[in-house]
């Protein structure tokens, strides 16, 4: 009776491990194709955070030297005259301001102008000139799309904002405030990955500093 019973007991047939192979196969191909959808949606979010923080850091620099334009300390051991605080002609998409600076390792008071423009490689770039002294130009951001800045008017001279102009036939004795608008992408390096869309930041600086102007 026990022979009998083992004669009974049956394998796997060769449809049966076909199709078993077949199981797995498509179970493994989904888990593989769940993960690349995950690899590249990681890849993705990294380039938008990268690009985010870039442009973030570059408009920080930026604004900082427009908040300073038109500095001019009173201290009478200063010998800098700023006369601009936005030096001619104004450009849609540059810009150079001019401050006063006093440098604590010189102990000396200096003029700063500082240039900002897009040039033909798409980058932002930065070019700081300290009395006469030109400092090497620096790029700040690459893949640059937009680069663009419009200026706030004081029209009848009230001390109040009037309206925003763009830089044909203005004044810069008459610019109270600048508005800046950046917009960069991140470099494509995988053409297989989506295409991540340009991340923009516009500011606007109130120029406070134009009562110290001499």
């Amino acid at each position: 009776m026990e022979n009998r019973d083992r004669l009974n007991i049956k394998g796997i047939s060769l449809i049966e491990l076909l199709i078993a192979l077949v199981i797995c196969g498509m179970v493994v191909a989904g888990i593989y194709r769940v993960f690349i959808a995950q690899t590249k949606a990681y890849t993705v979010q990294e380039q938008v955070v990268e690009v985010q923080q870039s442009v973030r850091s570059a408009m920080e620099i930026l604004l900082r030297d427009l908040r300073m334009a038109g500095f001019d300390d009173d201290n009478i051991k200063s010998t800098i005259a700023i006369t601009n605080a936005i030096a001619t002609p104004l450009g849609d998409n540059a810009i150079t301001v001019n401050y006063e600076y006093y440098d604590k390792p010189t102990v000396q008071y200096q003029k700063h102008t500082v240039a900002y423009w897009r040039d033909d490689s798409l980058r932002l770039m930065r070019k700081l000139t300290v009395n006469d002294d030109a400092r090497p130009e620096e790029a700040l951001l690459e893949n640059v799309e937009e680069l663009n800045f419009s200026y706030g008017v004081d029209a009848n001279e009230d001390g109040a904002l009037d309206k925003w102009v763009s830089s044909g036939g203005v004044e810069t004795a008459k610019v109270v405030a600048v508005r800046v608008t950046l917009t960069a992408r991140p470099v494509q390096v995988n053409p297989n990955l989506q295409m991540v869309s340009p991340r923009t930041l516009d500011s606007t600086v109130t120029l406070r500093n134009l009562c110290l102007v001499k």
